[in-house]
């Protein structure tokens, strides 16, 4: 989200957010493969985070936002991206990114960066929907693809892009008690900025990933009375 050399989990937290928690029937698997063929009214939330992109264009990228089927629940799949990147070097995040000129659509180029960075095959993923376009402060315009993935299966990450794999609970992410609001104030006068963090053990979680996270919170929830 920010590029300045700051330490995101050292910002104290401002708040946590007040939606109510999710009825656990709606992180099931039947009610996500629903929800997505389902047309509803819902409204994505504003970060804010594009405003920190000083250029002109957005540039199109896609990520998975895979859910692991277990038997003991659903499992998100997230990676730690390599601390020698140039974008989001060491973040959590969802494998992915931008799309190349041989891609035909979103979910192909989420899919086959999946298998780039993490080896997980198209075969393995049964691709639910989309999520609305998150804009990043470094300038690229997302498209989360949500799948579920069915085990057994077995990734193998590119060391050169992700340091490591691993599953945090569908219910903790989904949980809004966990969605911490954090903020920075920024020393060169361009004032300030919040962002979410979902810290998970030694995990932490924040900024588009975060962001998104909260997108397919909102839109698990769309229709619930307030």
């Amino acid at each position: 989200m920010v590029t300045s050399s700051f330490d995101p989990q050292l910002l104290p937290i401002h708040s946590c957010a007040d939606e109510p928690v999710l009825p656990s029937a709606r992180i099931s698997l039947d009610f996500l493969r629903h929800r997505f063929q389902q047309d509803i009214l819902w409204s994505p939330e504003n970060t804010e985070e594009s405003s920190l992109f000083k250029g002109d264009i957005f540039r199109p990228a896609s990520v998975l936002m895979p859910i692991i089927v277990r038997e003991h629940g659903l499992q998100v799949l997230l990676t730690q991206r390599a601390a020698h990147l140039h974008h989001h070097a060491g973040q959590i995040s969802f494998p992915g990114g931008r799309v190349d000129d041989t891609d035909t659509s979103a979910e192909h180029t989420a899919l086959r960066e999946a298998q780039e960075e993490i080896g997980l095959v198209e075969t393995q993923v049964e691709v639910l929907g989309r999520l609305p376009q998150y804009y990043t402060g470094t300038g690229f315009s997302v498209t989360p693809v949500v799948g579920l993935v069915h085990p057994p299966f077995e990734f193998s990450s590119d060391p050169f892009e992700v340091a490591s794999i691993f599953e945090v609970p569908l219910n903790f992410l989904m949980d809004p008690r966990h969605h911490q609001r954090r903020q920075i104030d920024f020393p060169d006068g361009r004032g300030s900025r919040s962002f979410y963090a979902m810290p998970y053990q030694d995990y932490f979680i924040w900024g588009a990933t975060a962001g998104m996270l909260r997108n397919l919170f909102h839109f698990l929830r769309a229709d619930l009375p307030e």
